[in-house]
């Protein structure tokens, strides 16, 4: 039926056209046309037909003189004959359409092309050049044909851009290493630019390499920038796999270690015979320095124990059970340079990272000391407190005055010089704290919680702002009490804490969650410290433990007798103190059979290196721990040689 109707459609339409064609046209005066003229419009040619017909203006002058060889131009009734058949239905042959003939539209376009070629041709001949058109792109970028556009629009090249040196380099100056090394592929101009010395000294100190140098002391700052990524990843290859060199600080092998501290390489540990020793890890082969104590120069006998020591760049300082106080220079002289004397035993001692001011806790009192431009010791601050110190530090960073933060069973003080009373930071009555960090702009303190507060999710660690004194994050959430937290060595959004419970945990402070939760140490956790990719953990069974923070999987691990009460590391070392607890234990004492401590009982400092060529192979740590029932030790860089590393088969 559908056949039937389209044939019958066209059979309609071809008999309208027929009849249309054999319709005599009238002139503009009304008479009728010859029927001369209209035969010869039907003896002309098929396609000059269609053509006037498409165009609904029937070219009959223009026939009329070739039929009667006459030469006379176009009658002037033509054009409004072709205005008055507008209103009349015109059709148009789609033969000529599919045959591809001339239309109205193609001869515009064809104008078109001719007047840009004419306009090209007339600016080449004044010296003008045109850059020819880029025929849009789709897959092409946003960017790039803004780009373009800009450059059709101009007339200029993006690239013959000329820019003064100075702008060009302030350009470049926000660009990294990765595209700095794309510019310099570009052009020579360009590779002037991406390896200028400026440039790579700035992202020298970005980085953190070689901070505090001048411009002038590398030749070329590309190349030490490239020798301190490479010694950057190698050292945390070494990390990982355990490779390096390990050192063990002791002075007297009959003594018992009381405490250790640490800064950028300089060890100071104090003993129980009274007597202090400092190491300078960076020199390997250099001696341990023993600094004279007051006790030595009166020959007091016998001579207290070390309670405290502490260390920075400039000066050392040691307090005694009796109550005594020395501070020496690092770098000229084993000679005391200023001694306290107080009327009971130190609690805390605490040492300014960037300055020699010491500040000291009897107590309930807390004292400050510094020196003047002359180099006389003042004391800038003596406050009272309400109750016994637990915690002192100081505020770390340059301050026109120092600040000092001190714990007080449930209570945290900040106190500074000319300060009439101290600024109460947090107080929650039956809420003690019990450990306390700082960085230079917070504190965090882990607070207990006893009765009520235990519903609420138990203890918990908080961040307050030293400035606004205002709480800024609560994190953590556990049954156990905290033992220690450090915010003040790793990254600035990162907390990482120890507890009870035996977990060692890093919490983000932007989000207040936990970025990794690490069952660590079955005797509770004891000193804990991360950076940005790995933790360092010590427990009270004196194991420490290496973590990788991203997959939560434990590196290594390595074992003392005593409990771990001091971490310390950088890129490149390690330093760990195993304290013992007991300060007197049996043949320690001159009643005694033995006049020396047994080795099991004197306590260990362990100074591990891994900026070693990690090559070699004396450099592989020795195995801590190790079972049978693994085929390798793949933890410790060997395979196991007894009792089942390789089966011989049965041929």
């Amino acid at each position: 039926m559908a056949g039937d109707e389209l044939f019958a459609f066209r059979e309609r339409w071809k008999h309208e056209l027929e009849k249309k064609t054999k319709t005599p046209r009238t002139d503009s005066g009304g008479f009728a046309r010859p029927r001369s003229l209209q035969s010869s419009k039907d003896d002309e040619a098929t396609g000059s037909k269609e053509r006037n017909e498409a165009q609904n203006c029937p070219p009959a002058s223009k026939t009329a003189t070739d039929f009667d060889g006459r030469h006379s131009a176009r009658e002037e009734g033509d054009a409004p004959a072709c205005r008055s058949e507008d209103a009349e239905p015109q059709y148009v042959s789609m033969e000529s359409l599919l045959d591809g003939r001339t239309s109205p539209l193609l001869d515009r376009i064809q104008e078109e092309k001719v007047r840009r070629k004419r306009q090209y041709d007339a600016l080449n001949s004044h010296g003008h050049k045109l850059q020819p058109q880029k025929k849009p792109n789709k897959k092409d970028k946003l960017v790039d044909q803004f780009i373009q556009d800009l450059n059709d629009v101009n007339d200029i090249p993006f690239f013959d851009v000329e820019l003064p040196y100075e702008l060009a380099l302030k350009i470049f100056q926000f660009l990294g290493q990765t595209d700095l090394g794309r510019c310099a592929q570009v052009s020579k101009s360009w590779r002037v630019l991406a390896e200028d010395e400026v440039l790579w000294y700035r992202l020298c100190l970005k980085s953190g390499y070689h901070s505090g140098a001048n411009i002038s002391d590398s030749p070329c700052w590309k190349s030490s920038l490239r020798d301190s990524l490479n010694a950057e990843n190698a050292e945390r290859t070494n990390w990982k796999s355990r490779v390096g060199s390990i050192s063990h600080l002791q002075f007297e092998l009959g003594k018992i270690l009381c405490d250790v501290s640490c800064f950028e390489g300089l060890v100071i540990a104090g003993y129980t015979s009274g007597d202090v020793r400092l190491w300078d890890t960076f020199h390997r082969d250099s001696r341990s320095s023993c600094p004279r104590s007051t006790h030595q120069n009166r020959d007091v006998t016998p001579k207290p124990h070390v309670c405290h020591v502490r260390v920075n760049e400039s000066v050392a300082v040691a307090a005694y059970e009796d109550g005594s106080l020395d501070v020496w220079s690092t770098e000229n002289g084993l000679e005391p340079i200023h001694h306290q004397q107080h009327l009971h035993r130190v609690h805390a001692l605490a040492l300014s990272s960037t300055q020699p001011t010491v500040s000291t806790a009897c107590g309930s009192e807390v004292r400050m000391d510094s020196p003047d431009d002359r180099g006389y010791w003042r004391t800038l601050c003596l406050t009272q407190l309400s109750k016994p110190v637990d915690h002192l530090l100081m505020v770390p960073g340059h301050r026109p005055s120092p600040l000092v933060v001190a714990s007080a069973c449930d209570s945290v003080y900040l106190l500074a010089p000319g300060q009439d009373e101290p600024r109460t930071i947090h107080s929650v009555y039956g809420h003690p704290v019990t450990c306390l960090d700082v960085t230079e702009s917070q504190a965090a303190l882990g607070v207990k919680r006893c009765g009520w507060a235990m519903n609420d999710g138990g203890n918990k660690i908080q961040v307050y702002s030293l400035e606004t004194g205002q709480l800024e994050a609560t994190v953590g959430s556990s049954a156990g009490d905290f033992t220690c937290v450090n915010l003040r060595d790793g990254p600035p959004h990162l907390l990482a804490c120890g507890n009870k419970d035996r977990r060692v945990r890093v919490y983000d402070l932007r989000s207040g969650c936990s970025a990794a939760s690490l069952y660590a140490h079955h005797l509770g956790v004891s000193a804990v410290q991360a950076d940005d990719w790995k933790i360092v953990s010590g427990g009270g069974e004196g194991l420490v433990c290496v973590w990788e923070m991203r997959m939560g999987a434990k590196l290594w691990e390595m074992h003392n007798r005593h409990p771990v009460r001091y971490i310390w590391f950088n890129t490149s070392s390690l330093v760990t103190a195993n304290i013992p607890d007991e300060k007197t234990p049996r043949g320690a004492c001159i009643t005694d059979d033995d006049l020396t401590a047994h080795r099991r009982h004197r306590g260990i400092i362990c100074h591990y290196d891994f900026s070693v060529d990690s090559s070699a192979v004396d450099h592989v740590l020795p195995i801590c721990k190790s079972s049978y029932a693994e085929s390798s030790g793949y933890n410790y860089n060997i395979s196991l040689s007894m009792p089942y590393d390789t089966l011989s088969s049965p041929h």
